[in-house]
């Protein structure tokens, strides 16, 4: 499943699963990112392979990631069916994966094991970020001080969630850490909330 998108000039690799799950929903996005905190602006076609287990919530935050990091070599990973993998990484022409962005509350191990293999790490999370990042508190995690955490404001996520279907039309406007969301016509608002460990 090839994506449709560029970066400058450059096309992304993979877009979307290549692997579903038996079980599994195929839903297509159809986007417009225009991130002015970033400077990146595009078009692109993005599928994602819903996992039984995947609650609306999660994948909406999936995809809503998948758009704030959107580079050249974005790709979902095994995410919740692979456990080597993050939801969404970046891989450079080498194949190296250049940042490994989890979704929802992973645990201490899986940041510990993603910053060591990756120059970035993130978590964008549709909880409460006090309570997903409580549990990590003097565990060892590799380079916990260069590792942020993205929320939303509350609501947002229960909002859109329930907006999602099989074909859908997004729009992703951020301008001063402020996040405007069109899915299938309805538009909502957000600030994204950064939060550091330690």
């Amino acid at each position: 499943s090839e994506g449709t998108g560029r970066v400058g000039d450059h096309r992304p690799g993979r877009v979307g699963s290549d692997v579903m799950a038996i079980g599994s929903t195929m839903h297509t996005f159809e986007v417009q990112l225009a991130d002015m905190d970033r400077g990146v602006y595009d078009d692109f076609s993005l599928r994602a392979a819903r996992h039984p287990s995947e609650t609306d919530a999660y994948m909406l935050t999936r995809v809503l990631a998948y758009g704030l990091e959107f580079a050249e070599g974005i790709a979902f990973g095994g995410g919740i069916s692979q456990t080597d993998e993050p939801a969404v990484l970046v891989r450079d022409l080498t194949g190296q994966i250049t940042a490994w962005i989890e979704i929802g509350a992973p645990d201490a191990e899986r940041l510990h094991y993603g910053s060591r293999l990756a120059e970035r790490t993130v978590v964008y999370t549709h909880r409460d970020p006090a309570k997903v990042m409580a549990p990590w508190a003097d565990k060892r995690i590799h380079r916990s001080e260069d590792i942020r955490v993205f929320s939303f404001d509350a609501g947002f996520i229960d909002s859109a969630a329930p907006l999602i279907e099989r074909r859908n039309t997004m729009t992703l406007t951020v301008t001063e850490q402020v996040l405007y969301l069109d899915l299938n016509g309805t538009t909502l608002t957000t600030a994204i909330h950064e939060h550091q460990l330690g």
